[in-house]
Formats: C-alpha cells, structure tokens, sequence
C-alpha cells in the first residue's frame, strides 16, 4: 500500500490501523488477504450497525470530496451514503466540464484545491492513470472510482465481499466473467483480487471484447486456472459466480462494431435453468438488456444486493482510511 501521509493526536483509546490510515486506494493490487480479511470483517460490522441503528458518529467533523468526470449513479452516492451514515458530510462534484476545468485548470490544480476543504477525496476520470496523478498532487487520502478502462478497486473490493456473503467463501469457487472484458474495468480489477484466492476464472466474451493478454498473463502467473471461450453454455454448468457486464457503447469508437456485439450475451430465466442451484448472478450496473428483468425474482440474483454490500464497503474503506475503524 501506499505511504501514509497525515498525522493527529489520537482521542483516548482510538486505534488505527497503519495499512490503511491516510493511504491512498488506487489498486486491487496493493492488498494481500491480510488485508481483505480486516476490510471485509469491517464491512460485516457495518452492515450491522447499519441494520442496528441506521447511523453513526464514526466520522462526524469528516469531509469527503466525491469528484466525478465522468457520470456515476451507484458509485458516487454509494460514497454519499457510506459517509453520511457514519455521521461525516460530503462535497458532490458531479459537473466537473461545468467547472475550472472548462476553463483549463489541471487535474494536480483541481485535487489541490479540493483537498483544502476535505479529508479525502474519491476521484473518477475517463483517463486511466489518472488516480495515481490525483494521488501524487495530494496531501490527503484519494480513493479510485474508476480511472477510464484501467480499475476500479472499490467495486472489486464490494464484489469479492458480495461473494463472500453469498457464498460463504471465496476459495474453491469457479468465475465466469461475461461480456466487455476488454474495456470492462471492473471485471478487470476483480480477476487481479481473485489471485489472492483459490478459484477458477472463466472468460466469456466476443472476439473483440476478450480480457486484454497482458491481465491473462497476470492472473495466470499467479497460479489461478483460467478459460477463454465464447460460449457461454460451455461453462456455466459449473460456475458459482456469474458476473455479467455490459457491452460498453461508450468505450467504442466505431459504432458499427458496438451494435455487432451489443447483444451477443443475454441472461433469461431459461437461461437460469441450466445453471447450479447454488450459485449467484452479479452485475455491476446499469444493465442495458444484457439480464432479463424475469431474473430479478430468482433467488441466485444477487446484483441488487450487491450494491447494498457496496455501501458497507465503503463505510469500511472510509473509517480504515480516516482512523476511525
């Protein structure tokens, strides 16, 4: 993980853990298992003081900076709640082309600016790399929220929870990832925190979509058991994990190879027979046809309680950074 940065008088009997207080959460690759072990058993204790009593004063006096170049509905007031139900405040940036941006400010200038109001700040941008560039301008904790097709740790960190709430476990489990793996970040930066696990992944995408070679190599140099395929079919009688993604329109600068591909994967409740009775369907949203809405009601359907399990990582991520965990 990355360097600490702040430092304050401790109130009577707080602890804070040095892996995480005033780093920056840039990369699923920072973290070994010790680490999940901590954020996830964090996480399963908000979650019940959540259902417990709603909210907190963990971080009352705490400022977030949430700043989005690109639009965001789950992410961005995923952090809005995390923060709000641990008793701190947020600043929502949303607009950024409306902003000194339009009038040429730098990124480096702009996370400067906001960090002189905050305690940390959560950053999504369409370029990648550009989180590691906040990070390095900054004085304060930032969090990626995605950094264009690069990663997005936060979502792999709620989806790998999400498994272990599901599933009991992460370890012995076979993966399928389905759709845009070439430009899907979030499945990208889940297949680097399974590494960290016992399991099997299945890639399932068209020709054009396939998981870039350079992640395979990475994962497959961790000893993980990977397949490549364009047939669905093919795996999903022994997968335990079926995380589907969109076909990114928005990634592709040819529009005709979008609409070639945009349908080639689409979940129905047919397509559910044919799958274990154990097992669970994830997604990280929006879904623009690739799931029938006649799955929501199946039990395995777990991608609305998926962003749920996403709030209480963030609260977790948030009260490990600031201190107050």
């Amino acid at each position: 993980m990355t360097t600490a940065r702040t430092t304050e008088h401790l109130p009577f009997g707080e602890k804070r853990d040095p892996r995480f207080f005033g780093r920056d959460i840039l990369s699923v690759s920072q973290f070994d298992r010790s680490d999940l072990d901590t954020i996830f058993a964090v996480a399963h204790e908000m979650r019940g003081m959540v259902e417990r009593i709603g909210t907190f004063d963990l971080l009352k006096g705490k400022v977030l900076t949430n700043l989005f170049y690109e639009p965001s509905t789950r992410t961005s007031s995923s952090f809005v709640a995390a923060i709000e139900r641990l008793g701190g405040s947020v600043i929502q940036i949303n607009n950024v082309t409306y902003s000194s941006v339009s009038k040429g400010e730098s990124l480096p200038d702009t996370i400067k600016t906001l960090e002189s109001y905050s305690d940390a700040i959560v950053i999504r941008h369409p370029e990648k790399g550009s989180a590691a560039e906040a990070a390095a301008a900054a004085a304060k904790p930032v969090i990626n929220a995605g950094d264009g097709p690069g990663e997005h740790p936060t979502q792999a960190l709620l989806d790998a929870f999400t498994i272990l709430e599901e599933m009991g476990t992460l370890d012995g489990l076979t993966v399928t990832m389905l759709g845009d793996l070439k430009y899907g970040r979030t499945v990208h930066s889940l297949a680097k925190l399974l590494t960290l696990f016992d399991v099997k992944i299945n890639y399932v995408s068209p020709e054009i979509l396939k998981m870039p070679a350079e992640l395979v190599a990475e994962v497959g140099a961790a000893g993980i058991t990977q397949l490549e395929t364009p047939d669905l079919d093919a795996v999903l009688p022994n997968t335990d994990i079926l995380y589907v993604t969109r076909i990114q329109k928005e990634r592709f600068e040819n529009v005709d190879e979008y609409d070639q591909v945009k349908d080639s994967y689409v979940i129905t409740a047919e397509t559910m027979t044919r799958a274990k009775e154990q097992m669970a369907v994830l997604h990280p949203l929006p879904r623009v046809g690739e799931i029938a809405r006649e799955v929501d009601d199946d039990p395995r359907a777990a991608y609305f309680r998926q962003m749920e399990y996403g709030m209480y990582v963030r609260m977790a991520l948030l009260a490990l950074v600031l201190g107050r965990a």
